[in-house]
């Protein structure tokens, strides 16, 4: 029961530890599809708002609508041209729910995801 008493803390912390790593990776991940989408779909030439769109419609995050926000599409919906890459840039907040986590890191932990691809 001591060697449990003692350990137990410890295990927890960790386990904790893996699920909001988990949590934080997971969301890492969409970001990053939904960039390469919003990429995707602009090189085949398709406008500002239909590029937001669709980064909002294949990023199915929680609050999506306020934290999930498109930082960078270069270049300008008028200066694109065949040949040349444009560029999508995704941010999206996570909140961290452990209370031991969230006064040691940032809170919201801010990912940050980039795509580039050459239009068609």
């Amino acid at each position: 029961m001591v060697e449990l008493a003692l350990i137990l803390p410890i295990i927890i912390v960790i386990l904790f530890g893996i699920l909001e790593f988990g949590r934080v990776f997971h969301c890492y991940i969409i970001i990053t599809h939904a960039a390469r989408e919003g990429a995707r779909i602009g090189a085949v030439g398709k406008t500002d708002s239909e590029i937001i769109a669709r980064i909002r419609e294949s990023a199915p995050l929680p609050q999506a609508d306020t934290k999930l926000q498109v930082t960078k599409l270069e270049p300008t919906q008028s200066a694109r041209t065949s040949g040349i890459p444009l560029t999508v840039e995704v941010t999206y907040d996570v909140d961290l729910v452990t209370p031991l986590f969230s006064d040691i890191l940032p809170n919201p932990v801010t990912l940050r995801a980039e795509s580039t691809m050459r239009l068609e």
